[in-house]
């Protein structure tokens, strides 16, 4: 019997900040025909409260520290205002969406980071073995869109900040084993690029070692790093289809016209 189709979709920053796009992608995720979720990241805005409140915001390699007080500022702007200002506009497009943290329902549960060379805080790692399939399954039997922030939990009453990348993939890993799920990373670029300042360079198809080649010879865009890296996690551990691609292009992507950088192993 054939697996049920079923749409994992993360969205970046660049397009959260900016609304005209975001109601155009919005518009497109609704009129998708299948089950489908949705994960955010965050965009500025936490960054721009954390200004006006005067919390110093510490950075290592792209990624920040979150200490108790940097905590309370993600949550409040990614599982508040973000999601549900996410959730209302789906509505408004007819799509029946639910706003989730990882908190929510035990939905995702992670480990606090260890402390190696940099403390980063409160910050959760996850795994495949993070998701709780079984209620997230109910969920999607109702015919509702779950839309996942990147907040988690430590079932020890601790929320966690979690790269959205890997929230996205482990949710993919997780939902395999029941339905035939597509990974879409959506961002402002039309794929990954072998030249970062040529748009039109995005190579088709994408293998480890195409990749690690593109990785030595420094022609990928920091960036674009956590997202491979959890693209090519999820491709080894049975999702079906990995593809990275522009985040106006969603309707393309779900017509099969395949703009994008497949992952493949």
């Amino acid at each position: 019997m054939d697996k049920q189709k079923l749409y994992v979709i993360k969205i970046g920053g660049s397009l959260i900040d900016n609304q005209e796009t975001l109601m155009n992608f919005l518009e497109q995720f609704a009129s998708i025909n299948a089950l489908k979720i949705l994960v955010h990241g965050g965009g500025k805005l936490a960054s721009d409260l954390a200004v006006e409140l005067n919390v110093p915001q510490q950075m290592t390699d792209g990624r920040r520290i979150t200490n108790e007080e940097t905590l309370d500022i993600v949550t409040m702007v990614y599982a508040g205002k973000i999601n549900k200002k996410i959730v209302a506009k789906l509505q408004n497009f007819n799509c029946n969406a639910i706003g989730f943290s990882g908190a929510d329902g035990n939905l995702i549960k992670s480990e606090k980071r260890s402390v190696s060379n940099v403390d980063y805080g409160f910050v959760g790692d996850v795994d495949s073995k993070s998701v709780n399939v079984d209620l997230l399954q109910k969920f999607l039997e109702l015919q509702l869109s779950p839309v996942f922030s990147a907040i988690t939990h430590d079932q020890k009453g601790d929320l966690l900040n979690t790269n959205a990348d890997s929230v996205a993939s482990v949710l993919a890993q997780a939902l395999s084993q029941n339905y035939d799920v597509e990974l879409l990373y959506c961002f402002d670029k039309d794929g990954v690029l072998e030249d970062v300042v040529n748009p039109d360079s995005a190579v088709k198809m994408l293998n480890f070692a195409k990749y690690e080649q593109l990785r030595s010879e420094n022609k990928l865009h920091q960036g674009i790093l956590p997202k491979l890296t959890n693209a090519f996690q999820a491709k080894e551990n049975n999702v079906n289809k990995v593809v990275l691609h522009n985040e106006t292009k969603l309707q393309n992507q779900i017509n099969h016209q395949n703009e994008g950088t497949e992952i493949i192993l």
